[in-house]
């Protein structure tokens, strides 16, 4: 603890992206781009999902809670980004910085959980299609989900409880683009060491937990394949499954590079979360809709509605 240096911290000073001055505008109309892509593809997929009859079904269910939250968990850092570059200013004021911490780690636990649901529900769907209505009842859904978002919100409270009782020091840059825990504990002046005993024991175990469910999940439905291997069902697997595996591969893989496999480099920590936070939540709509026939199908009725409304009218 160095106590010469502790001050009342009432602002942050957000470094953002290692972007040259006179690239500001490029950077800011790509990830503006980017975030309305995000906002826009994701609400898409909850209209159709709410819409069309055929989609109300556990794995659309599912979607649709994924699709909101990586819609608010882009919207939880984008838009200060966006703001900090068209205007120049850094600066986050202190509530403001625990607010945003707070509700990134909210969604970032809950994206995190909810992939390991959908791994659950596609291991049913394949390996017990049979009992799959039986399994996959409203009930189940409904706790998986919603016991999703109570741990999240668990967590998110048990680290921001644990950051507030720590103080300060003068020096209040953040050198990255949004208020991440891990750059914030090492301006702390006071005792880090329960805040990183918490990071490694509650939040390895509900990193490692939902990833080992998913990586079992894809063991045992390859393992079912290959018992009787033929063409039709690796590809009817391969189109009910890879798209949430490419998402899962994405978004676990840039996230052990952030948090457990930080390296000494800020700007290559920058970039991996640039994936993790806007990459990925942008790329799910059309992970999940290129690839599904049953989205495909929604769009084009809804779109068919729209020309009918429009023809009466």
């Amino acid at each position: 603890m160095r106590p010469e240096n502790q001050s009342s911290v009432s602002e942050f000073l957000l470094l953002g992206l290692p972007i040259r001055p006179g690239q500001q505008g490029v950077f800011f109309s790509l990830f503006l781009g980017m975030y309305l892509i995000t906002v826009l593809g994701n609400l898409l997929i909850i209209l159709l999902i709410k819409l069309d009859s055929r989609l109300h079904t556990p794995m659309y269910f599912f979607l649709s809670h994924l699709a909101f939250c990586d819609m608010s968990l882009s919207s939880v850092t984008v838009p200060k980004m966006l703001m900090n570059i068209q205007t120049g200013r850094q600066s986050i004021s202190y509530v403001g910085c625990i607010s945003q911490l707070s509700f990134f780690i909210f969604f970032a636990c809950l994206d995190n959980l909810l992939l390991a649901v959908m791994a659950y529900d596609r291991y049913v769907a394949i390996c017990h299609p049979l009992h799959y209505a039986t399994i996959m009842r409203d009930r189940l859904c409904t706790l998986l989900v919603y016991g999703s978002w109570v741990v999240s919100c668990i967590q998110d409270l048990l680290h921001t409880l644990l950051l507030v009782r720590l103080s300060f020091c003068a020096d209040n840059t953040i050198t990255h683009f949004f208020c991440d825990l891990t750059v914030l504990l090492k301006l702390s002046c006071s005792d880090i060491s329960l805040n990183e005993l918490v990071i490694f024991t509650e939040g390895g175990m509900l990193f490692l937990l939902p990833f080992g469910t998913v990586i079992s999940s894809y063991i045992r439905i390859g393992t079912i394949i290959l018992r009787v291997p033929s063409t039709k069902r690796l590809l009817r697997a391969f189109s009910t499954c890879g798209s949430h595996l490419f998402a899962v591969s994405l978004y676990y893989g840039t996230t052990a590079a952030v948090y457990f496999f930080s390296s000494s480099l800020e700007s290559k920590d920058i970039i991996a979360s640039v994936f993790y936070a806007i990459v990925t939540p942008m790329l799910n709509p059309f992970i999940y809709s290129l690839r599904n026939r049953d989205i495909k199908q929604a769009l084009e009725l809804c779109v068919n509605r729209v020309k009918f409304f429009k023809w009466q009218s």
